[in-house]
């Protein structure tokens, strides 16, 4: 489970503050499927970062599966992240130049993981996104559609509990956007929990929960 309380973000625009996040209290449930919408600006990518352990709040608690996050160590902070989260980002993040199978492990060196293990798990990853039969293409081989499953596929490698996306439609046309929301939504199907980031109300359709946020604060939330 996912439990923020009162978180605060702020930063410096020139001599005024500027915040990003407003006294923001939020729980997520074990196996929701959320969408965190709002135009750009009002804090949705900056809830997502502290959520994924990429950064922190000024003041505020992050609690993730009971553990406090902002209490550990960069070190262990980096670990939980690796071992409980996988993020997809709107525009891929692959390395071009390397092959399908290559992109997909690479959480997966960072732990340690036997390479033999690595390839069997990027296997499986990619048959859940329905691409094992090009995990010997280059990324750059691939469509749009394609390289955003290749970007799912490498956040599922480690079998996380939670699956964080930024705008992960945002750089494709509306019928590819439907196929990966549903690629979603089977993911959720599977016990994931699913945190989706967008401004684009079709795409927040697709998901159980819908919070809005404005000017750092929550605003709406279709679960209360």
């Amino acid at each position: 489970m996912i439990k923020v309380e009162n978180l605060i973000k702020t930063y410096k625009l020139g001599k005024d503050l500027f915040y990003a996040l407003d006294d923001v209290s939020l729980t997520v449930d074990d196996g929701e499927l959320v969408a965190i919408c709002g135009t750009s600006g009002a804090g949705k990518s900056t809830l997502l970062n502290i959520l994924g352990c990429l950064d922190k709040a000024d003041s505020g608690k992050y609690y993730l599966d009971d553990v406090d996050v902002f209490s550990l160590k960069d070190s262990k902070t980096a670990k939980l992240r690796n071992k409980k989260i996988g993020f997809v980002l709107q525009d891929f993040s692959l390395i071009n130049q390397k092959k399908v199978d290559f992109n997909v492990m690479l959480p997966m060196y960072f732990d340690n993981t036997p390479g033999k293990q690595m390839k069997i798990k990027a296997d499986k990853a990619l048959k859940a996104v329905g691409l094992e039969d090009q995990k010997n293409k280059k990324a750059n081989q691939l469509s749009g559609g394609q390289r955003q499953r290749v970007a799912i596929a490498r956040a599922i490698v480690n079998d996380p509990s939670v699956v964080l996306a930024d705008e992960p439609t945002g750089a494709l046309d509306s019928k590819t956007s439907q196929s990966i929301m549903e690629l979603f939504k089977e993911l959720n199907k599977k016990g994931i929990t699913v945190i989706i980031v967008t401004h684009d109300k079709e795409i927040a359709s697709y998901c159980n929960r819908q919070i809005e946020i404005k000017d750092g604060k929550i605003i709406f939330d279709s679960k209360k």
